[in-house]
């Protein structure tokens, strides 16, 4: 019998900090991860996020996380991936968080994006998983740059990018919702600016994930 990592490698990727765990979603976190999401991310008159997700009916929500963590493992190639990472807080499934790329051979540069539960949010979480998966891709997979992006408005966001070295890249005007324009700053990151966290992650399973995405 062949094994799920066998068949599909970045499931045995697990990345652990002082207080979280980060793995790829499989399909029996996915209830978790919409319990989590549908418990508020962010207050109903703002949208943090390039594709507004989080305003799916109610009923539909559940079926689009599905398609959206389905589909983002079903296109995923050496030429473009991404990585779909739940964050575990002990037992507690708060949030997710994204490393992905395209042309990674050539341009060595990753993109992050990530959500919390509210509940969640305001103890130093976020912070912690993206500095996991940035050392993770400058140590591991030898990243060069890490790019990012958040609204203007978005000040924890912006604070985490700001804490960890990010650098701003200029500001761009985008339609994240229908009609709205959103001023959206961008964020630039290199592996020397990267201010370290005071502990070291702890890795599993990189090898056999960074060969499936064509990582050398």
């Amino acid at each position: 019998m062949i094994s799920l990592t066998e068949q599909w490698p970045p499931f045995g990727l697990r990345l652990e900090t002082p207080r979280l765990i980060l793995q790829p979603i499989q399909d029996e976190h996915i209830s978790a991860a919409v319990q989590a999401a549908k418990s508020g991310i962010h207050p109903v008159e703002l949208m943090p996020f390039s594709h507004p997700w989080t305003e799916a009916p109610a009923d539909e929500f559940p079926a689009n996380t599905a398609r959206h963590i389905w589909r983002t493992r079903a296109e995923a190639n050496k030429k473009k991936w991404s990585l779909q990472l739940g964050v575990w807080h002990g037992n507690d499934f708060i949030g997710c968080q994204d490393l992905g790329a395209a042309d990674f051979e050539t341009l060595k540069t990753v993109t992050t994006g990530s959500w919390l539960r509210q509940s969640a949010q305001g103890q130093g979480f976020g912070k912690e998983m993206r500095a996991a998966v940035l050392s993770y891709a400058f140590d591991w997979l030898n990243a060069e740059i890490a790019e990012s992006e958040a609204a203007v408005w978005n000040g924890p966001s912006l604070g985490v990018s700001k804490s960890l070295g990010y650098e701003l890249n200029g500001v761009f005007r985008q339609a994240w919702k229908p009609g709205e324009v959103t001023e959206v700053q961008y964020l630039r990151l290199t592996r020397d600016t990267f201010n370290r966290p005071d502990w070291v992650l702890r890795v599993v399973g990189s090898p056999e994930t960074a060969a499936h995405l064509g990582i050398t």
